[in-house]
């Protein structure tokens, strides 16, 4: 069994994961074999050692890698060599220190302002409407791109929650506002393209699926026309839903459940978040901050 077919079989990881750790497999084996200076194979993985991970960390730290990617980097090398070898003992060796980032959310006003002028730059009034529809699940309901994007036409018709299935193909009940539900209803009643079962419920320009690039893109070119930061992107959305749920007293385990959200540490982040909003409100309205 080939790595690539591993991980996305046995260990249920997304396409983009697959295709990430596919090509640091091929990386270090490269590397591996300009570093002995001879070819290797499956069985040769076994002798890798903790020098030969600094070495390769090393080369790609040359290559412009962060401590983040490194990191990250360091995790897919760990998950290579283990399957290759199951038997064989792992190098050890400590990974670089992460500074743990605290997401930055934007106001209510300026998700609403933003998907806006998405909405009404858009070329055809149904692509607006499309649009409209997919930074409200952002914002409205706390789901990834992925996840607004890979929705299809069996949520139809809509309820007060959906089904969403995000990573590791885990799945969520979510509930909609109903903003959110009628964004989406307008959306279908104006789409030129089929709404089929099976089919993803949002399509691009020429009836394909819909790209989170093209989200991606209209967000930056709104954000660029509202003077809004670098770090307002389709992701912050989620961020912000977050924020403002934790703000408003949501309990962190529904929060958790919400978010699709595997461990707990994963939405305890948003209580820095909710905590930094504290710590500015406090030095701009305090005479004495």
């Amino acid at each position: 069994m080939l790595w690539s077919d591993h991980l996305a079989r046995d260990r249920r990881r997304s396409v983009h994961t697959v295709r990430a750790y596919q090509a640091t497999a091929e990386r270090l084996t490269a590397f591996l074999q300009a570093h002995w200076g001879e070819r290797i194979d499956r069985a040769d993985l076994a002798r890798v050692t903790a020098s030969d991970l600094r070495a390769y960390l090393a080369d790609r730290r040359e290559h412009g890698l962060g401590n983040a990617s490194a990191a990250r980097e360091l995790s897919a090398v760990r998950g290579f060599l283990a399957w290759a070898n199951d038997r064989a003992e792992q190098p050890r060796m400590r990974g670089p220190r992460v500074k743990t980032g605290v997401p930055r959310p934007i106001s209510p006003a300026e998700a609403v302002a933003l998907a806006e002028e998405v909405a009404d730059d858009a070329t055809e009034p149904w692509i607006g409407a499309r649009d409209w529809a997919v930074l409200l699940l952002l914002y409205g309901a706390g789901l990834r791109i992925g996840e607004a994007l890979t929705l299809r036409g069996d949520i139809l018709p809509l309820g007060e929650t959906i089904r969403v299935t995000g990573k590791r193909a885990k799945t969520r009940i979510v509930p909609l506002l109903p903003q959110v539900r009628a964004a989406i209803e307008a959306y279908i009643a104006q789409t030129p393209w089929p709404v089929s079962r099976d089919e993803p419920l949002f399509r691009g320009a020429k009836g394909g699926p819909l790209s989170p690039v093209m989200i991606r893109r209209a967000v930056q070119a709104a954000r660029t026309r509202l003077g809004l930061g670098d770090r307002t992107t389709p992701h912050a959305l989620r961020h912000s839903f977050a924020t403002h749920l934790l703000g408003r007293g949501a309990d962190l385990r529904a929060l958790q459940e919400l978010l699709g959200h595997a461990s707990l540490s994963s939405t305890q982040v948003y209580t820095q978040v909710d905590a930094a909003h504290l710590m500015d409100v406090y030095r701009n309205a305090h005479p004495r901050a």
